[in-house]
C-alpha cells in the first residue's frame, strides 16, 4: 500500500552548494519542503525545489501546524522533505520528528549531511582527532553546557555548541576540567556562509575574542591541542620554489562567476534529468522470439554440396530410435506397386523359352 514520505535531510552547515547529492534529489521530487531561512541558506531551495513545491518556514508556524502537515502527507500520499542545518543527527531535534512521523505511518528516511564541526576543521585545515595528540572529540550542544567541566577532564578535543552570551562561564568550567590559559580554541559562527566569522584564540582571550565580533548568539566553539595554528607558509621550501597548480576551466570559471553560481552550474544537467520523468530503461540483451511458422528458405543454386548416397541415408535411418520421427528436405520416390515386382521374372523367363524355340 503507497504511502507518504517524510524525508529528514541534512542541508550542510550554511553554503548552499554543501548539500549532498542526494539530498539535493529529494528536494526536486518533494511536494513539500519545510525549512527555515534562519538556518538554512535560501538559495539552496530556490535551487532545488521545482515551482510547484509548497514552502512552509517552520520557525513561523507552531509545531502542531508541522504535525497537521505530517498526516496530510500520510492521507494524501505526499512527499515531504524537512530541512535540518549541518546533519540531522547531530543537534538537530530529530528522534521526536522521526517518531511521530512513524506513529502516522509514513515512509521515514533520514539523508546525512556536512556538520559544522566538520566545516569549520575543513577551514582551519586541522585534524581534530590526531593521533599523537587527542584520539577523540566531545560534542556537547546547549543542553549539555553545563557539564562542559566533566566533558573536560577527558582533556581531549571539545566541540561546545553554547550562546556568545554565556562564554564566561564556558570559559570557567573549562579551566576547571583541567584546560590551561594557552589551550587554542578556534570560535565560528555562521560557518560556511558569505558572512562567517571564524576567529583562532586560546582560552586565556576567549571572552575578548567573543566581545570584540559581537557573538551573543549560538556560537561553536572548538578546544583542543590540535588546533594550534600552523607554521606560516612560505613560498620556497629550501631551494625549491613551491609550484602552484594550473588554473583550470572551473577556477576560472569560479572566479569570473559568483562562487553560487559556478558550484550549481555543474549540477544543472542532473537536476533536470532528476526532475524529468526518465524513458524505462533498454534491456541490454533484447530476447530472440522464434516465429513458429518462419522456416527456413533453400535455394536449389545455391547448394553446392552434393546430395548424400543411399547408404548415408540408410546408415542414418538405421540409427533412428523407434517410434522417433525425423523430418527430411529430401523428396522421396515414389514406391513402385508389388506386381511390378513379380512381372520383371515373368518377363525374363519369356525369353528364355523364345530362345529355346
Amino acid at each position: 500500500m503507497l504511502t507518504g514520505r517524510v524525508s529528514f535531510v541534512g542541508a550542510g552547515p550554511g553554503a548552499a552548494d554543501l548539500i549532498t547529492v542526494r539530498g539535493a534529489k529529494r528536494i526536486a521530487e518533494a511536494d513539500v519542503v519545510i525549512w527555515s531561512p534562519a538556518v538554512v541558506e535560501a538559495e539552496c531551495v530556490r535551487e532545488h525545489a521545482r515551482p510547484g513545491a509548497e514552502l512552509v518556514d517552520f520557525s513561523r508556524v507552531p509545531e502542531s501546524d508541522v504535525v497537521d502537515l505530517y498526516r496530510r502527507a500520510s492521507a494524501s500520499k505526499l512527499k515531504v522533505v524537512r530541512l535540518h542545518a549541518g546533519d540531522p543527527a547531530v543537534w538537530g531535534g530529530l528522534r521526536e520528528q522521526h517518531d511521530t512521523c512513524q506513529k502516522l505511518g509514513l515512509v521515514v528516511e533520514v539523508v546525512p549531511g556536512v556538520t559544522a564541526v566538520s566545516a569549520v576543521g575543513a577551514s582551519v585545515g586541522r585534524e581534530l582527532t590526531a593521533s599523537d595528540v587527542a584520539r577523540s572529540l566531545v560534542l556537547t550542544g546547549p543542553e549539555g553546557a553545563e557539564h562542559v567541566a566533566e566533558f573536560a577532564a577527558h582533556g581531549t578535543t571539545m566541540a561546545i555548541n553554547a550562546s556568545g552570551a554565556r562564554t564566561a562561564r564556558v570559559v570557567e568550567q573549562l579551566r576547571a576540567g583541567g584546560y590551561a590559559d594557552d589551550t587554542p580554541i578556534v570560535v565560528a559562527y555562521k560557518v560556511s556562509l558569505p558572512d562567517e566569522t571564524i576567529a583562532q584564540t586560546t582560552l586565556g582571550e576567549l571572552e575578548a575574542c567573543v566581545k570584540e565580533h559581537k557573538l551573543y548568539r549560538t556560537t561553536l566553539f572548538l578546544v583542543g591541542e590540535v588546533l594550534k595554528a600552523p607554521p606560516a607558509r612560505r613560498g620556497v621550501v629550501g631551494d625549491e620554489p613551491v609550484r602552484r597548480a594550473r588554473p583550470s576551466k572551473w577556477s576560472m570559471r569560479a572566479a569570473r562567476d559568483s562562487a553560487s553560481v559556478a558550484a550549481w552550474s555543474a549540477v544543472h544537467e542532473w537536476q533536470e534529468t532528476a526532475r524529468a520523468r526518465r524513458p524505462a530503461p533498454r534491456p541490454a540483451v533484447e530476447p530472440v522470439v522464434e516465429e513458429p511458422a518462419a522456416e527456413p528458405v533453400v535455394e536449389p543454386e545455391a547448394v553446392v554440396e552434393p546430395e548424400p548416397k543411399p547408404k548415408a541415408t540408410v546408415a542414418a535411418a538405421a540409427r533412428r530410435t523407434p517410434g522417433s520421427v525425423r523430418a527430411s528436405t529430401t523428396p522421396r520416390q515414389p514406391k513402385k506397386p508389388a506386381a511390378a515386382k513379380t512381372a520383371k521374372p515373368a518377363a525374363s523367363r519369356a525369353r528364355k523359352t523364345k530362345r529355346a524355340d
